[in-house]
């Protein structure tokens, strides 16, 4: 009896504990799914040409996969990792952002100059939106109330009302805008420039800048610091933000917007993605071929697990 109680406590402990990550690599055509809690990588599966952009459903159920030279977004069972379907995503699709309730997708069309909207359910586009040259950087607020769309080229954040699917507002940043994360409560924006080596933090009522933070390390040179992935906690305690060829990720309090530390990981970091219980951080390193562990209790990177080459998105599910 004894043996069947501690084999039923063994198996909800594993349970528990189950997570997996889920890694696009660019060069490889493929996904890659780790399994963190062992640190190793369980296998490697063809998704198409060219992935990187990656999101997962609300539900946990779904991946969805920008396969830039497929030009779609492709939909995989995240269980049997077979493809689903596909979304009309437009030309050259690399970054998107999933509606909180998972019924649209916004998608950057870098070479078009606009963000195509998605209804998932329908799998059809509903709307072109035209933005400014080069669209990368995309995020949808937790509210729902707004998407936000950076041009790279333009040096700008579009302001796009969810309802009538307009831009009602611009704000002008640092050169080349990376990244975009809301905080959890839709009130502030982190937007990462790359070229400036800076993060910006906006105020989302007022759409105007409260911080600009100088990201500068200590013995590397101005022009490895290249800040793309940003992530904020759901207790909005901790931003992280991915440097590039840095090779790190700076630590900053979200309270006082000071920077904590930072973290040496693989080589050129370019995401981030938490774990569901948020209590480790996962980057992708495109150049090392690998993705990092960090733990947020103690903010120190625990393992690197090759993934295969050029790692660029990443998602977890529990």
């Amino acid at each position: 009896m004894k043996n069947i109680l501690w084999t039923v406590a063994l198996c909800a402990a594993v349970t528990a504990h189950a997570e997996t990550v889920y890694v696009t690599l660019e060069k490889d055509n493929a996904l890659a799914v780790v399994d963190p809690i062992a640190g190793t990588l369980t296998k490697t599966v063809p998704v198409g040409q060219r992935p990187r952009g990656i999101a997962i459903s609300p539900d946990n159920k779904f991946l969805y996969i920008a396969t830039s030279d497929d030009d779609t977004i492709k939909i995989i069972d995240a269980e049997t990792l077979e493809e689903v379907g596909r979304l009309p995503s437009g030309e050259d699709p690399e970054t998107f952002a999933v509606s909180p309730d998972g019924s649209r997708m916004y998608v950057s069309n870098e070479d078009d100059s606009q963000v195509t909207v998605i209804d998932v359910q329908e799998r059809k586009a509903i709307k072109e939106i035209k933005v400014g040259v080069e669209p990368e950087g995309i995020a949808a607020s937790p509210d729902g109330r707004w998407v936000i769309s950076a041009s790279e080229t333009t040096n700008m954040l579009h302001w796009i009302d969810t309802e009538s699917l307009a831009i009602v507002d611009n704000t002008l940043v640092d050169p080349r805008p990376r990244a975009l994360s809301f905080t959890a409560d839709s009130k502030f924006v982190w937007a990462t420039s790359e070229m400036a080596g800076t993060l910006t933090i906006l105020d989302a009522e007022t759409r105007q800048v409260v911080k600009n933070i100088k990201l500068e390390v200590p013995g590397v040179t101005f022009d490895k610091i290249q800040p793309v992935g940003v992530a904020i906690d759901k207790d909005n305690r901790w931003g992280y933000v991915a440097m590039g060829p840095a090779n790190r990720v700076a630590v900053i309090n979200a309270k006082t917007y000071e920077i904590e530390k930072f973290l040496l990981v693989g080589e050129r970091v370019w995401n981030l993605a938490f774990s569901p219980d948020q209590k480790r951080l996962y980057t992708t390193n495109g150049v090392s071929n690998d993705i990092s562990i960090i733990d947020l209790a103690s903010h120190k990177v625990t393992k690197s697990v090759g993934v295969g080459r050029y790692p660029w998105g990443v998602v977890a599910k529990p």
